[in-house]
């Protein structure tokens, strides 16, 4: 298994939150992150937004905890980041 977590040091709404992913696949970050209880509205093309409160039970469970950085590495590297589309760019547009 190939679950990463980041240190939760994103704040939004009043909390602090870790980005939770796989270098493997979606179907085993959707299997990890259910069973950890994130909610699905959690996912966010490419990872998880998981509230500090559930850090120490996804590091408990078998995420690896790696700083932002290698996160994103091991990411792109699996080939799995779903970076957003730019500004004013369409999929017909092809651009």
């Amino acid at each position: 298994m190939a679950v990463l977590i980041d240190p939760p040091s994103w704040p939004g709404h009043g909390r602090l939150w870790s980005h939770l992913v796989s270098d493997v696949s979606y179907a085993e970050l959707h299997a990890f992150a259910a069973r950890i209880g994130a909610p699905r509205r959690g996912f966010d093309r490419d990872h998880y937004d998981v509230p500090s409160e559930l850090y120490a039970t996804a590091v408990r469970e078998g995420a690896e905890e790696v700083g932002s950085k290698e996160l994103l590495r091991r990411l792109k590297a699996a080939g799995l980041r779903r970076p957003k589309r730019a500004a004013g760019r369409t999929a017909r547009s092809g651009s």
